[in-house]
């Protein structure tokens, strides 16, 4: 039996704040791949190690195993530090990349009213202090990055 309930909406909204455009220090607590007949994909959550204010919150996006993308897919692995040998066997182990940590660039994109995370790049973790350090002096809104 379904109840009409007003405001629940409002709460399950409010209850996670989205997290904004930007650069983000983060670690895989999960990946997944999932089989599609014409976008295969790994299902990737993070959780936010810094900035502060954001720490432990999770993020869920897509990265796509198509030939087309599949350079997006070696660029994460390879920052993230992904066993080398595994690599070069051409092996992705969803085990193996639990607790990688790494920098991830997102954006965000609304398709049929829902908002979606796009992983726009990565760097290694050692890249933090310097990649973080010049975000906060660059804008990270589209409109002003044209206007400079």
């Amino acid at each position: 039996m379904k109840h009409q309930v007003p405001g629940l909406a409002e709460i399950a909204r409010d209850s996670r704040r989205e997290i904004p455009d930007g650069i983000f220090l983060v670690r895989v607590d999960g990946a997944q791949f999932r089989w599609h007949a014409s976008k295969p994909f790994y299902v990737l959550r993070l959780a936010i190690i810094k900035p502060r204010a954001l720490v432990g919150q999770p993020m869920v996006g897509r990265l796509y195993c198509t030939q087309k993308a599949m350079w997006k897919l070696g660029w994460f692995l390879r920052d993230f530090l992904y066993d080398p040998e595994l690599l070069a066997h051409e092996q992705a182990d969803e085990k193996a990349l639990r607790d990688l940590r790494g920098v991830v660039k997102i954006s965000h994109t609304v398709i049929n009213g829902i908002s979606l995370i796009n992983f726009d790049g990565f760097a290694p973790a050692s890249q933090w202090e310097e990649l973080s350090t010049s975000s906060v002096s660059s804008p990270t809104r589209p409109d002003l990055e044209e206007a400079s």
